[in-house]
């Protein structure tokens, strides 16, 4: 059967559809990438979706009218890929949509807060313009029995990257990094899947300041900087390299804030400080994952990041006994593979079968992820 995956996610890029032809449910599961396609985000709008992000500038009226405005958004995604697919969206099964985090809650800070999470896009808006059933809310289940909701896509990396001889690595470098641990030849419950912490996150707020680009292209401006090794080790201090597993990390915790904050601190130039932000993401994966790096370890890297060949040579030197390749070497699409893992995810939800790791979110069990609104 056909369906659309969609993922916006912490880089603010814009929505990434991912037309998929999917058979099986479970183990028998089988993917192939029939279109995929990133369609960004005007500039009034990602300036919206900013502002409602933060905590000082966000409101309830601008989160209610954004929700619509993605879901429309969303939408229209799906349509167009459709169309440059010469389909008819009324052909697919199903849209998966991750929506747009406005807030990760897992475990909260201030006294009278509970453990919730917001995804916004409404998937009534996408199933009217797409005429199609809209699989949407994939984070909530997980929570409700006692997961954090995070991460979100080891279900599909098991399914579609489990090897028989290798201990499999996928980390994926959206703005917040992400591993998920494969052990060779292991069973779902011996995934284990973390948040590592900032992605490209900090990369591309600084790349905004200084010179007014979106990301490093090319990892050009982190090549041409030097990493200030002692702020290097001072960031490496943050507390939640240290937090234990499962953990999952956000925009709370290396957003625009974070980068006032270090900015304030230390005092360097502006590709020396793209450098530095750079080994830190190489860094802190590094550490991460390391713990469960073997003779026989492949580290499969996916997302923007694995377009960065600065960032992509520092992870390889930090885990020099680690095999390190992206998903391109594996026949996948790095862009694509969220968008295709919220399809795995809703073809689970669409047989009734569960996909949440509970060794990943902390969850008591397995449960059923998403929410269908049919069309």
């Amino acid at each position: 059967m056909l369906a659309v995956g969609l993922m916006s996610g912490t880089s603010l890029d814009g929505t990434d559809a991912a037309l998929v032809e999917i058979t099986g449910v479970g183990p028998t599961t089988k993917v192939k990438l029939r279109r995929f396609a990133s369609y960004p985000f005007a500039s009034g709008l990602k300036t919206k979706i900013k502002a409602a992000l933060a905590v000082e500038t966000s409101d309830v009226e601008q989160i209610c009218s954004l929700n619509f405005e993605l879901g429309a958004i969303f939408g229209a995604a799906v349509v167009k890929i459709c169309a440059e697919a010469k389909i008819a969206p009324q052909e697919l099964t199903f849209v998966a949509s991750h929506g747009q985090t406005v807030y990760h809650l897992p475990r909260p800070d201030r006294p009278g807060l509970v453990p919730s999470t917001l995804q916004i896009g409404d998937p009534a808006l996408i199933a009217e313009r797409a005429q199609t059933a809209v699989i949407s809310n994939f984070r909530e289940a997980d929570m409700a029995v006692g997961g954090q909701g995070a991460p979100i896509v080891p279900y599909s990396e098991y399914i579609l990257y489990r090897s028989p001889e290798q201990t499999r690595i996928l980390q994926n470098i959206g703005g917040i990094g992400n591993a998920t641990v494969i052990p060779a030849a292991g069973e779902l419950s011996d995934v284990v899947a973390f948040d590592t912490g900032p992605g490209n996150m900090i990369i591309d707020e600084l790349c905004r300041r200084f010179y007014h680009e979106e990301y490093d292209r090319d990892g050009a401006h982190g090549a041409a900087g030097q990493v200030n090794q002692t702020v290097l080790q001072k960031l490496l201090q943050h507390p939640y390299f240290a937090r234990p597993f499962p953990k999952t990390s956000g925009r709370e915790d290396f957003g625009s804030e974070y980068v006032d904050q270090i900015m304030q601190q230390f005092d360097l130039g502006a590709d020396d400080w793209v450098a530095t932000a750079t080994a830190l993401t190489a860094q802190s994966i590094a550490q991460a994952v390391k713990q469960f790096a073997t003779a026989q370890t492949e580290l499969i890297i996916g997302g923007g990041g694995s377009y960065n060949p600065t960032l992509v040579k520092m992870i390889q030197a930090a885990l020099p006994k680690v095999k390190v390749g992206i998903q391109e070497d594996y026949g996948y699409s790095s862009d694509a593979k969220e968008a295709i893992a919220m399809v795995v995810l809703g073809n689970q939800t669409w047989h009734h079968q569960p996909s949440n790791v509970p060794s990943a979110t902390g969850a008591k069990r397995p449960v059923i992820l998403g929410r269908i609104t049919y069309f």
